[in-house]
């Protein structure tokens, strides 16, 4: 998996004996207890754990749902109030589940974020990168057929709009973009043909995403995971093993996550859902204004931001594959923003677009929303077009540490010994 041997020694007459014919103990060892990882690792790498725990928990909660869901036009919406009102535990597993598609994309986008920061894209971390987005672009497919799942009143009009988005390919080969409609609607509306269809969908993919997942631990571990300054493991000392160190920064993480999980889940579970799914689908009413998911937001902003159908879906698409080609945009040798002042002004302009392109997403298609998604869209695309390749050649970084080890303890000096960074002097040598 990779270059580090694992020091596993089997203790027992059977463990040797299974050791010698399946490692599989000595490889987990070898790739979660004494790994070397990185020993500057701030709390922002605690959400590959958080992450690996919501996919499981969309797992669990998601497979004992789907005993109870009936995927019909006719019994969908009822059957979700039943499983909240008459299965047991289910007005906890039914909110876990639906809170819990919310929490995977807060640690999602925040894990990007934190890859985007800290230069966690650049070589030998391409082929990891690039999984990271196929496992986002799964994640959002699996997150909107779910979306159709309740049938209530936003859920059916967001299905039909979006879907409807593909008829703008006519315009390149005639009768295609209605092709696919129909093939996604399986008729010519939606129906609970559809609905069967986003369900079938809606369970399977998930088990994609675990392969994908695999894959992207499998990178990491292969490429060794980045850290704050954005340097190499140059030698033991720059590294701790997994277990106890990183692992239980890991658990601090997992459980300051999981109170926040809960506080939804318990308190106001339908809080990041939208009214109108309380009310049964119906083609006959129109709601006032149709918006997706909150995670969707920045991207159906993207998508209204420019005058034309089709060039709004692929404005659209565009918005998530740019990001496919990040490791080649960023010119910069440097892959740490805390050494790049230029570019970490650039980043944090660039939450803030996203931010702004999210609220934008939630408002009327009307002036002066429009203005501001045409903005925030050329915003979000320029930082990847010509702040990411220009900043790269012509600004100056500041210097970096020789090693890990050294933007830890301070640099050794006259043989004296290493003080923590930061840290004030003792009382005598003040």
């Amino acid at each position: 998996m990779s270059a580090h041997e694992s020091n596993y020694t089997p203790t027992s007459r059977v463990g040797k004996w299974f050791d010698e014919r399946l490692p599989i103990a000595r490889l987990m060892h070898g790739q979660f207890v004494d790994f070397p990882t990185p020993r500057n690792l701030n709390y922002a790498w605690t959400f590959g754990g958080i992450l690996t725990f919501c996919l499981v928990a969309q797992l669990v909660t998601g497979i004992v749902l789907a005993m109870h869901y009936q995927p019909s036009a006719a019994e969908a919406f009822n059957s979700v109030d039943r499983i909240r009102r008459d299965v047991n535990f289910g007005w906890l597993i039914q909110p876990m589940h639906a809170v819990g598609a919310s929490m995977f994309f807060i640690a999602v986008y925040i894990h990007i974020f934190r890859g985007l920061y800290y230069g966690s894209y650049k070589a030998p971390r391409e082929v990891l990168w690039i999984l990271g987005v196929f496992i986002l672009l799964a994640m959002m497919a699996t997150a909107f057929m779910g979306y159709a799942l309740p049938w209530g009143q936003m859920s059916f009009w967001g299905v039909t709009v979006i879907t409807n988005l593909f008829s703008a390919l006519d315009s390149i080969w005639a009768g295609l973009g209605t092709a696919i409609v129909e093939w996604l609607w399986g008729g010519y509306a939606v129906t609970g043909v559809t609905l069967n269809r986003f369900f079938s969908l809606h369970y399977l993919l998930p088990f994609v995403i675990v392969g994908l997942v695999a894959l992207h631990i499998w990178a990491l571990h292969v490429a060794g995971q980045n850290n704050p300054t954005g340097l190499d493991i140059k030698s033991k000392s720059d590294s701790v093993p997994m277990y106890p160190f990183a692992v239980a920064k890991d658990a601090v993480g997992l459980f300051a996550f999981l109170i926040v999980f809960a506080w939804f889940v318990l308190i106001m579970p339908d809080y990041l859902g939208h009214a109108d799914n309380f009310t049964p689908a119906n083609a006959l009413v129109t709601p006032p204004h149709i918006v997706p998911e909150w995670y969707f937001l920045p991207f159906y902003a993207i998508l209204r931001a420019v005058p034309s159908k089709l060039g709004g879906v692929v404005a659209m698409f565009a918005a998530v594959l740019i990001l496919v080609f990040v490791p080649w945009l960023d010119t910069s040798r440097v892959r740490s923003a805390k050494y790049r002042p230029y570019y970490k002004i650039a980043f944090w302009f660039f939450v803030f677009t996203c931010v702004a392109l999210g609220w934008l997403g939630s408002k009327p298609a009307e002036q002066p929303y429009v203005f501001w998604s045409q903005f925030f869209t050329i915003a979000y695309f320029a930082f990847f077009l010509i702040a990411m390749p220009v900043l790269g050649l012509i600004e100056t970084p500041r210097p970096l540490p020789r090693s890990i080890t050294e933007s830890v303890l301070g640099r050794v000096t006259g043989g004296v010994a290493p003080v923590p960074a930061g840290a004030a002097a003792a009382p005598e040598k003040r």
